[in-house]
């Protein structure tokens, strides 16, 4: 699935102070009080329901994505993050004409089966990452993961191209919705934009996400826990009064 959050900022400090997790039963909004909104996300997406908006044509998406040299890359317990270090932003499509919103970094969200993984579905299909043939940009990535197993552990790649992440280079072809961050605090300030075709892995690739440990080295597992990371994924929610728009018909 090639989703795409659009956002100004994506620091958002204190929300790893408090104790959150993708465990059944643990609910976000006890603790984070805009989890509880209207508008929030992912959502499962009705490409039928979605409404052509030719507007969205006018001003193409315009990604000016730069290569990143030394990125960090992080086991933080709930995913894996790329921190980029250069400046990557994106311009046009549904966003406001007098903004360039920047790419700060980069989360994967995966199922420990392929059946589930996505955190937005389509006419409610889940996607695991999409798996398929070796995706080549990820490589960096994928090649370093053993070194990021367990909880806290950061690895530096020397370099990391944010352009392969695009699943088409005219970037036609996508969805877009307002709604918010799907991890704590949930804040709903996102643009999304859903691309239509989505990117490939190959299923070596996903297994090595799968072997990733959300704990740290030596720590007590609580009982039922496995300790590992995946399914790390907020289910869909409420569409609520909002509108998809597609830039296709």
């Amino acid at each position: 699935m090639a989703d795409n959050v659009i956002e100004e900022s994506g620091n958002y400090p204190g929300k790893d102070e408090l104790d959150w997790g993708y465990e059944e039963g643990v609910e976000w909004g006890l603790l984070f009080p805009e989890a509880n909104g209207e508008y929030q996300s992912p959502i499962n997406l009705n490409s039928r329901e979605a409404r052509y908006d030719p507007q969205l044509l006018d001003v193409g998406l315009n990604p000016n994505y730069v290569v990143c040299r030394d990125c960090e890359v992080i086991n933080d317990g709930h995913t894996v993050r790329i921190m980029l270090k250069s400046k990557s932003v994106v311009t046009g499509g549904p966003l406001p004409s007098d903004h360039e919103y920047e790419l700060s970094e980069v989360r994967f969200h995966w199922g420990k089966e392929n059946q589930r993984g996505s955190e937005h579905t389509v006419n409610f299909k889940a996607f695991p990452m999409e798996v398929g043939k070796e995706h080549l940009g990820l490589k960096a990535i994928t090649d370093v993961l053993q070194d990021l197993q367990y909880k806290g552990k950061t690895k530096i790649i020397p370099c990391f191209n944010p352009n392969t992440l695009l699943p088409d280079p005219l970037l036609r072809d996508y969805w877009v919705y307002e709604g918010s961050l799907t991890t704590p605090p949930c804040s709903e300030n996102v643009t999304w934009i859903l691309y239509r075709y989505p990117l490939t892995i190959s299923q070596m690739q996903i297994e090595e996400f799968r072997r990733l440990r959300s704990h740290v080295k030596g720590a007590e597992l609580p009982e039922g826990n496995d300790g590992m990371l995946g399914d790390n994924f907020r289910p869909t929610q409420p569409l609520s009064d909002r509108v998809v728009r597609a830039a296709f018909q």
